[in-house]
């Protein structure tokens, strides 16, 4: 009977209740004592009772006290696999342009056998120029900045007609390059243009952003009309804020290139080599006899040879010769080249850079 109701309270506790550990060593040890008392037929059954009690006791202690650390280490596993998965969701910031590598790919897309004299590179130069020609320092509207060409109006200026050729030769690098602007690759496709064709490393930079929408296109008549005066084009870059020897210097830049009668009107090249960057506009422009061309009947243009060669001159290249002070710029390049380069380099930035505001942090990139 006395084993009953010992097996009886050993059922009981092993039932987990709250306790201290002091209390279930005593009880443990009360029960110990009382087994003394028992009866001689129950000597075997008591020692079992009591390890029963111990190990449920120890058991319970145990679990006790191991149960919040258990179930601390649970919740920061599952905090971990939370914070693991919503940093794989998480949009990752895209990996800084390498405009080297832009530079390389549009490199890759200047010569062409089937192009005018096989080569995109004169029309990558004149869609920079374009682009960023039409500042006006008094309102800060105009330039590079924005891309505007994009739209109807400036494609439309008949001042632009056939740069749709240089911007769609683009396109692929946009679309390998998402993150760079149409700005930027505009004007460094002009910088990648002269350097590949033999000309100086022209400083460039990034920052440049696209407009949205037609609202922020220029008026037209900014660019250089061909058929004016020296009055014209000093007009056109003082308002861009150009002095006269960087008129003379960005006018080198028609070294590159040819006319088109369907484009501009008027016809032939500047220089016997189209397609290389050299002081030669200056030493043909300052060396050749120059007349109006005859048997031509688009508008008024200059040839060599007394009127028949196969070079030309518009009438703001003869204005460089004409003018006192444009002229004499026109001897100082044609005797140095290097000299012009230095010249050139420096007016095709600011040209390119008009009424930009970079990053603080965009650094100059210079393609060796």
């Amino acid at each position: 009977m006395f084993v009953r109701a010992f097996a009886r309270a050993a059922t009981r506790t092993a039932t987990p209740r709250p306790a201290t550990t002091n209390a279930i060593r005593a009880a443990a040890l009360r029960r110990a004592a009382l087994s003394t008392a028992a009866p001689s037929g129950g000597s075997s059954k008591v020692p079992i009772a009591i390890a029963l009690i111990a190990a449920s006791a120890g058991a319970y202690y145990y679990g006790v006290q191991s149960y919040p650390a258990i179930k601390q280490s649970a919740e920061q596993a599952k905090a971990d696999k939370a914070a693991a998965a919503a940093e794989e969701e998480a949009p990752k910031e895209p990996e800084p342009l390498d405009y080297r590598k832009v530079a390389a790919d549009i490199a890759e897309l200047l010569d062409d056998v089937d192009y005018d004299d096989g080569s995109y590179g004169p029309v990558f130069v004149r869609l920079a120029w374009h682009a960023s020609g039409t500042y006006n320092k008094a309102d800060g509207t105009g330039g590079s900045n924005g891309a505007t060409m994009r739209f109807g109006p400036e494609a439309g200026d008949g001042a632009n007609a056939g740069l749709d050729v240089a911007r769609n030769r683009l396109e692929p690098i946009k679309a390998k390059y998402p993150q760079i602007s149409y700005a930027d690759l505009w004007t460094l496709a002009g910088v990648v243009a002269i350097k590949e064709m033999g000309g100086p490393s022209i400083p460039w930079k990034a920052g440049r952003t696209d407009a949205v929408s037609a609202e922020s296109c220029p008026p037209q008549g900014r660019l250089p009309d061909a058929s004016k005066d020296r009055k014209h084009v000093r007009e056109v870059f003082n308002r861009m804020g150009f002095d006269d020897r960087e008129i003379v210097a960005l006018m080198g830049a028609h070294v590159l290139g040819r006319c088109h009668p369907d484009r501009s009107g008027y016809h032939l090249p500047w220089t016997y080599n189209p397609t290389t960057f050299t002081n030669a506009y200056y030493t043909l422009l300052a060396s050749e006899y120059w007349k109006k061309e005859k048997n031509w009947d688009g508008p008024m243009q200059y040839s060599n040879r007394k009127g028949t060669g196969d070079i030309m001159m518009l009438p703001t290249d003869m204005e460089m010769l004409w003018d006192r002070t444009f002229k004499q710029y026109v001897k100082e390049f044609a005797n140095d080249e290097q000299v012009w380069f230095d010249a050139f380099s420096s007016a095709f930035k600011k040209l390119i850079e008009l009424g930009v505001q970079f990053p603080a942090e965009a650094p100059d990139i210079v393609l060796e």
